[in-house]
């Protein structure tokens, strides 16, 4: 009943156009219908937000805003589709045409439309775990990777479904699409193979969103360069160095090759550093320098049960102590590192000169009867006594 009265209203008002030629006249009806849906839908969108039990809700208003586009369009597409049995002016075939593109426009707006609302509710899902209280970060970074992968996937599913069954309205597409299906036989194996690797990527990507051994900002050792997670996608993954450099790598690569993952289970982390010292070196007083200065770093996580101050090697010349802390994050595990390096190294030149490390030269005969530093390794020669002679001058042979 409602159709009929519409079609009869745009009967009424192609009217108005009698004195044009018929094509155009109901060319400008479409166009009536259409902007007169638009100040229909402009009225709805505004107006709504505004009603009384609606002002407070921030939702309501940010929804309207994200969609009123689609929603203005979609109005225009059903008021104009629906205005068309009203035109008089054109041919069977081009009504026939613009009835076609009214139904492909409509399924494109509804398709796409809700993809963004669906895309809308996820960033809204996605910012109120992130600000909801005691979260710890691997719960958000874990609900980032898995939304994230698998919303692209299914706006990926549901576009490539919405644009063909848009295409589907059209006669010559559908016959294309039957005859296609119908032979399908050789050149749908060439195809899954030339597919393969996209194929094999997005299965990957289901598989990263469901096991998690990547997640959105974890921090990764590739090629030995740290770098985090930036962004995951279907088919590949967007690694950040920290030089600013960007790694593109196939999302596959993360399920085929071992790769060390920094904050898979706790952002906090041990780091380590040596120092090669003298064998003359008081070890307890640089463990104490290195409690002392541990407590003025701002980077450590204060666990002391990660504390460590070891010999743990030793060679000829030198030992190698090895100095470890905890701490919250990679970034001040390393900043942590290079603070208590640069301070264990000012200590030791300042109150344990004799611990820095020097080389050692021992001259031995070559046989029992020789000298330690035969004359004639001496430039310039030296005057040396004779043997059993007198000497009260200073002794200016070289000493070992």
């Amino acid at each position: 009943m409602i159709k009929k009265d519409y079609v009869h209203s745009m009967s009424r008002l192609l009217a108005w156009f009698d004195w044009l030629p018929p094509a155009l006249a109901s060319t400008l009806l479409l166009v009536a219908a259409a902007l007169i849906a638009l100040l229909f839908s402009r009225l709805i969108t505004e107006a709504l937000p505004r009603l009384p039990g609606l002002k407070r809700i921030a939702f309501i208003h940010e929804t309207i805003a994200r969609l009123q586009n689609h929603i203005r369009v979609l109005l225009m597409i059903v008021a104009a589709s629906a205005a068309l049995p009203a035109t008089t002016g054109f041919a069977p075939s081009t009504t026939q045409f613009l009835g076609h593109f009214f139904a492909f426009s409509f399924i494109i707006t509804i398709g796409f439309g809700l993809i963004k609302a669906f895309r809308f509710g996820t960033d809204k899902y996605l910012d109120r775990i992130a600000n909801r209280e005691h979260v710890d970060d691997i719960t958000v970074r874990s609900h980032q990777t898995q939304i994230r992968i698998l919303r692209r996937l299914i706006e990926i599913t549901f576009g490539v479904i919405t644009v063909a069954a848009a295409l589907m309205v059209f006669e010559s597409v559908r016959q294309y699409g039957l005859s296609l299906f119908a032979s399908a036989g050789a050149a749908s194996l060439v195809v899954g193979l030339s597919a393969r690797p996209a194929l094999s990527n997005l299965i990957a990507g289901i598989q990263i969103a469901i096991t998690q051994p990547i997640r959105m900002e974890d921090m990764l050792i590739l090629n030995g360069d740290w770098a985090y997670v930036e962004e995951i996608n279907a088919t590949y993954v967007v690694l950040r160095t920290w030089d600013r450099r960007r790694y593109i790598v196939p999302i596959a690569y993360f399920l085929e090759n071992p790769f060390q993952n920094w904050t898979h289970s706790s952002p906090s982390l041990i780091g380590s550093l040596f120092l090669w010292l003298d064998y003359q070196t008081p070890v307890e007083t640089v463990r104490k320098f290195f409690l002392e200065e541990l407590e003025k770093s701002t980077d450590w996580d204060h666990d002391m049960g990660s504390v460590g101050c070891q010999v743990v090697d030793s060679n000829a010349t030198v030992i190698s102590i090895r100095l470890i802390a905890g701490a919250n994050d990679a970034n001040c595990m390393w900043n942590l590192c290079c603070d208590l390096r640069e301070r264990m190294l000012k200590r030791l030149r300042e109150e344990l000169p004799q611990s820095l490390p020097r080389d050692r030269t021992a001259i031995v005969p070559g046989t029992p009867d020789s000298p330690a530093w035969p004359d004639s390794l001496v430039s310039p020669p030296v005057n040396r006594p004779a043997p059993g002679s007198q000497y009260d001058g200073p002794d200016i042979r070289p000493r070992s």
